[in-house]
């Protein structure tokens, strides 16, 4: 049969098998787990770095957007979102070779053996004997974000059953295509598994470099940088053409509107309250009343809200972190009025299912 282009479930596009980790994270089932965000700062990628600056530069660890100061704090978060597998990432993790490898075993130990790990690095200071260690803890796939040549840390996988690939954005300028086309046949000649193409964007710790590079974004997005598609698209017709290895493309609409979406969904299942609902985009819809509280008002508040207006128990809860009240969002609207009367501010919330409760929405009610 012969190859061709083919569209995933996700909106992405591959040739040949999709990855086994992409699989994973198109259905949301990966566990995001960053080691540090330290970085040796190669200079041909330091400008395009997209962490965060809560991030960038600092030895910090998060599951998911949990950060973690013990191992339970990984093991729950997996458990939260029912995670099938994690991604190991960073910074450059290998910076802390040992924090690594505990991390897999502690997953492979606590999930089982079939729990799917892949792992990013730049490979520079990838050895031999610490990649037969990875090997033997249980990594299931490596994927390099090479920015020097990497072929001798490469050429190690074809002595074990791993699967090995290659992971760069798509930059759109004639000289990383010439790179990205390389990268392809270092690929072929080490047997490689895959080449994974995402989509360049902006994010706010480099929009300032991109600029200054003229990059710009893509007409109707928030991220997008213009041309990385097109030549994303036109990288895998010459793929098609002149190669046989698998390559995928994934776009930030994949990113965004599958993985991220189907992780959130499933944290949401699991960790919603009766008060809360779970919105078709994985998030908490919610009524909550906001004031100047202390934890002795705010039980008082719930007390009076059970006695007086009979608001059964199970759909109030206390937010300690936020201060507030949180209540079955009709309930509120019925009561909205008198509680405004008593001097409460009310209002319709939707927040992330994550440890931040990101709130992306608030409606005064």
């Amino acid at each position: 049969m012969p190859r061709k282009i083919k569209e995933t479930a996700g909106k992405s596009l591959v040739i040949g098998k999709l990855p086994i980790g992409c699989q994973y994270c198109i259905k949301g089932q990966k566990l995001v787990l960053f080691v540090t965000g330290r970085c040796n700062k190669p200079k041909n990628c330091f400008w395009y770095c997209p962490l965060s600056e809560n991030r960038r530069d600092r030895d910090v660890i998060y599951a998911n957007e949990l950060q973690v100061t013990d191992d339970i704090d990984i093991v729950h978060e997996a458990q939260l979102m029912d995670a099938k597998g994690a991604g190991i990432t960073g910074g450059e993790p290998l910076l802390f070779p040992q924090r690594v490898l505990h991390y897999i075993h502690l997953l492979k130990e606590s999930f089982g053996r079939k729990f799917h790990i892949h792992l990013y690095t730049n490979g520079l200071f990838l050895t031999k004997e610490l990649f037969s260690q990875l090997i033997d803890a249980g990594l299931d796939e490596l994927r390099f974000q090479p920015c020097q040549d990497i072929s001798d840390q490469m050429k190690w996988a074809e002595e074990y059953e791993l699967d090995v690939g290659i992971e760069v954005p798509v930059i759109p300028t004639e000289d990383y295509i010439n790179k990205i086309k390389y990268f392809v046949r270092l690929l072929e000649n080490i047997d490689g598994s895959f080449i994974n193409l995402n989509e360049f964007e902006f994010t706010e710790s480099q929009a300032s470099e991109l600029k200054n590079r003229g990059f710009v974004l893509k007409k109707g997005t928030f991220a997008a940088v213009q041309g990385s598609e097109s030549t994303a698209t036109e990288l895998l017709d010459w793929i098609l053409i002149n190669s046989n290895i698998t390559a995928h493309y994934c776009p930030i609409i994949t990113k965004d509107q599958y993985q991220l979406k189907n992780r959130l969904l499933r944290r949401a299942k699991n960790v919603a309250k009766p008060y809360e609902k779970v919105t078709e985009d994985g998030l908490l819809l919610k009524g909550v009343i906001d004031g100047d509280f202390s934890k002795e008002a705010l039980n008082k508040l719930r007390n009076r809200l059970i006695r007086e207006f009979n608001v059964p128990p199970k759909y109030i809860g206390i937010n300690l972190q936020k201060n507030r009240l949180e209540v079955n969002g009709w309930i509120l609207e019925e009561l909205s009025s008198t509680l405004k009367e008593m001097g409460y501010k009310c209002g319709i919330v939707e927040e992330y299912p994550t440890a931040d409760m990101l709130e992306v929405l608030y409606i005064p009610l």
